[in-house]
């Protein structure tokens, strides 16, 4: 048993929190001096107190050249969306059929689903409108579904996107169970409604 109290050892654990946060508290205020910063410090750790973030376990390990090819294809996809969307908007005529598809993932790590879901946000075109945690389900409104190429495309691009995630970040026995393999090619992911 720890002698250590308990908002104590919560304060030493989420010490980036509390960095991150004293540096959104001095943005905000604009204003860079030694009373702002240990305000900004004081309301940090009663944040990280009073409403502390869950803890995320990581068991993954980080492969640098994954990452890279994780970055590359976001802005790849990001400048390529954007400019689709672009065009979308200038089509006066022709209103977009916009659909929900609900996409199953492969990994059951919070990580994951949230690194896959923030991923998907961020390029235009497609929004995350709920993440089921414990079912590993994204569902994602996409602004016109037949100009993306149909439900399966969506899907498709989901499940490869979230195996780019995990072969940056996941560990070996992660990516086993996931069906994702290191070398960039997966197992056929069993379609929703098989056994």
């Amino acid at each position: 048993m720890s002698s250590e109290p308990k908002g104590l050892r919560r304060i030493t654990v989420q010490w980036p929190t509390i960095v991150w946060l004293t540096i959104v508290w001095v943005l905000l205020w604009g204003n860079l001096a030694w009373g702002t910063i240990l305000a900004g410090v004081l309301v940090a750790i009663i944040v990280s107190i009073v409403m502390p973030l869950p803890s995320i376990e990581f068991k993954g390990r980080v492969r640098p050249r994954y990452v890279f090819l994780l970055v590359i294809r976001f802005l790849y996809d990001l400048v390529v969306s954007s400019f689709q969307v672009a065009v979308q908007a200038f089509r006066l005529r022709e209103t977009p059929r916009g659909a929900v598809v609900r996409v199953k993932l492969r990994s059951d790590s919070d990580l994951y689903l949230t690194l896959t879901s923030e991923l998907s946000c961020l390029v235009p075109g497609s929004i995350v409108i709920e993440a089921h945690q414990v079912t590993g389900t994204l569902y994602l409104h996409i602004l016109d579904l037949a100009r993306y190429g149909g439900e399966a495309k969506v899907r498709r691009d989901v499940l490869d996107l979230e195996a780019r995630v995990m072969r940056a970040f996941a560990s070996k026995d992660e990516l086993d169970r996931a069906g994702v393999s290191i070398r960039g090619r997966h197992m056929p992911h069993r379609q929703e409604g098989q056994s």
